[in-house]
């Protein structure tokens, strides 16, 4: 399998995106462990070209960008069962 690629864009620090930041992580570790994986965390308040470049209309939003087709999730990134689904992520492995 190539590599999972996310990107969460966010807009500073606040509870709602460290909320997201930690269901993401929560999510890596727990149910992506068995696959190669990358989330890259983009400021958008420190790196508004990229959010220009990626047409970010609201934060936070998870693109996943590969494997494909690309995803994206806008606002509420609280359930990662959820998330997994609506990525169209693989379940995670079973256990050995």
């Amino acid at each position: 399998m190539s590599t999972i690629v996310l990107q969460l864009f966010i807009a500073g620090r606040t509870p709602r995106t460290d909320n997201a930041i930690a269901t993401l992580r929560q999510l890596v570790d727990e149910h992506l462990s068995g696959y190669p994986c990358e989330l890259v965390i983009v400021d958008v308040l420190t790196d508004p070209q990229q959010a220009e470049d990626r047409q970010i209309l609201a934060t936070p939003t998870l693109i996943k960008e590969s494997p494909s087709p690309q995803r994206r999730i806008i606002g509420d990134l609280d359930d990662a069962d959820g998330l997994l689904a609506a990525l169209n992520l693989p379940p995670p492995p079973p256990a050995s």
